[in-house]
């Protein structure tokens, strides 16, 4: 299945002089869902486009390697899925829990046993843990 078939509701061809972006994230709501890509995940998290269909295999994805890596740097999946809004996780337990334990699998990895793991990852993680204690 895809995006337009699960939300009932087709955004049709993208404007002919449409941005790279816009174009890719009109396709990628044709894609079905189970062969959607890392990169293809990232865009549409970033554009928060089928969020809450989308940030489920996000989170399979993540669970098996926290560092997947779309077409940027490894952990660019991570990234985006920590810089999401919190309403996708608030009243959400089972996706709060799992973003939990990838967070707390990251920040228990050895700096230096990890390549990918830097500050700037390690910065992410902190501004998420902060954003969602606050009330």
């Amino acid at each position: 299945m895809t995006l337009e078939v699960i939300e009932q509701r087709s955004w049709g061809d993208a404007p002919a002089d449409a941005s790279y972006l816009v174009r890719t994230v009109h396709r990628l709501r044709r894609k079905p869902i189970g062969e959607l890509e890392v990169e293809d995940l990232r865009i549409l998290l970033g554009q928060d486009v089928g969020t809450v269909v989308v940030l489920p295999y996000a989170l399979t994805v993540l669970e098996q390697n926290p560092f997947a890596e779309g077409d940027y740097y490894p952990g660019d999946l991570l990234s985006t899925v920590l810089s999401l809004p919190l309403e996708c996780w608030q009243g959400k337990p089972v996706g709060s829990d799992r973003i939990g334990r990838i967070v707390s699998a990251v920040e228990s990895m050895d700096p230096e046993a990890s390549e990918d793991l830097d500050d700037t990852m390690l910065s992410k993680i902190r501004d998420f843990r902060m954003r969602r204690s606050q009330p």
